[in-house]
């Protein structure tokens, strides 16, 4: 089983854990009430889906 011999520096622990980045949510438009919703998800703003009515808001 692979054990690491050495302890792994901060400096070095950090700088790999720079790479780790933090995307926005892609969003669209919808095709109802053009609000910027995520996709394939009911429009919060006026509550359809694929276009039929799912939800009363």
């Amino acid at each position: 089983m692979a054990v690491p011999k050495r302890k792994m520096s901060r400096s070095n622990t950090r700088s790999r854990r720079s790479q780790w980045k933090a995307t926005a949510p892609t969003l669209v438009a919808c095709d109802r009430c053009r609000a910027p919703k995520l996709p394939h998800t009911v429009c919060g703003a006026c509550g359809t889906y694929a276009k039929r009515q799912v939800l009363d808001v």
